[in-house]
């Protein structure tokens, strides 16, 4: 392998850490086509039959996405069961060479991981992917150890609390938004209309309304993703229709219809959440809120958002934004302070 590549493989390494820290367990990345191919990787099944043994203590040890556990898998399909038994037989032999070829990997997160710190969010996933990455991309990472630790230096700096400054500065302004503006608790989402997993972040959003509106300031940004070719027309649509102090009926009507945010299906979801049909479509027209959703996606830049749904807690990046339960969590724990 030639430096250049060397290069690109760690290069490519580190976008993998860095992707699968995103602002929640699932989302809708900058990098969209690598998101997509890590949200519909599959995973290994347990080979059945007399192998039973041989491949789970492989894929216990080295970890179920690890190539090692998927080519246990796929060998342990074709042996006999008198060749899986010796296998089985002979598993400490494999687990103590698994190992030895593993150590690269388990230095390379032991080294990030004291530099980082042992408890932050970016350790811990730190260790879960490398346990995925074949060794060769483990020595590659770490030739180039130190572009690699910038990067995830960077990135752990992104997930620290936004500056008090830029907490003020996102939740001030004419943004769509519910609750008192001097409530204990600010909440602050970017989201995508076109992007499926900010709907159910949105269903979230419903319930902290329902149960926290005069606890809670609540303030929503737009940040249409690029590779979304109906997203920043949504958004817009959105502006047009909180001009009009209808955007959360528009807001629901959108997510309840990603399939169908072409202009024809939007005026027809301003027509049903009660709009001045001849005002919005004069604003779509002009593009009239077209600087102001760019505003908005400047403003997620300067909070290091980099895949929707984003939702900050007073500052503070919130890891799951379509889980309910661990939303609501932190909004309590925030109100008790």
């Amino acid at each position: 392998m030639n430096f250049k590549s060397k290069v690109s493989l760690a290069h490519i390494s580190a976008l993998l850490l860095l992707s699968a820290a995103g602002t929640l367990s699932n989302g809708c990345k900058s990098a969209g086509k690598d998101a997509k191919a890590q949200s519909t990787a599959g995973t290994p099944k347990a080979a059945p039959g007399p192998c039973d043994e041989f491949v789970n203590a492989i894929c216990d040890k080295a970890g179920k996405e690890s190539p090692a556990c998927k080519s246990a898998t796929s060998v342990a399909e074709l042996l006999s069961p008198t060749a899986c038994k010796a296998a089985s037989k002979d598993i400490s032999y494999a687990i103590q060479k698994l190992g030895d070829q593993r150590k690269v990997c388990d230095n390379l997160a032991s080294r990030l991981c004291k530099e980082i710190g042992d408890d932050t969010q970016t350790c811990k996933m730190v260790l879960t992917q490398t346990k995925t990455f074949p060794p060769d991309r483990c020595a590659s990472m770490s030739e180039h150890y130190a572009d690699v630790l910038a990067d995830l230096k960077r990135m752990e700096a992104a997930n620290q609390p936004l500056a008090v400054a830029l907490q003020a500065t996102l939740a001030k302004g004419d943004a769509p938004s519910f609750g008192p503006a001097d409530a204990k608790v600010t909440m602050v989402e970017f989201s995508d209309f076109q992007c499926p997993y900010c709907s159910k972040a949105a269903q979230v959003t419903q319930k902290i309304k329902d149960k926290y509106s005069k606890q809670v300031h609540f303030v929503f940004r737009q940040f249409p993703l690029s590779f979304h070719d109906k997203a920043h027309g949504a958004a817009e649509a959105g502006m047009a229709a909180h001009a009009q102090g209808k955007f959360w009926q528009m807001h629901d009507l959108m997510f309840a219809n990603q399939g169908a945010l072409d202009r024809e299906s939007l005026e027809k979801y301003a027509k049903q959440a009660g709009l001045n049909l001849a005002t919005f479509k004069k604003a779509m027209d002009s593009k009239q809120y077209l600087a102001a959703v760019d505003a908005d996606v400047k403003l997620g830049g300067d909070a290091a958002v980099n895949g929707t749904p984003s939702l900050f807690l007073n500052g503070a990046r919130v890891q799951d934004p379509s889980n309910f339960d661990a939303v609501s969590g932190m909004i309590e724990a925030a109100l008790k302070k």
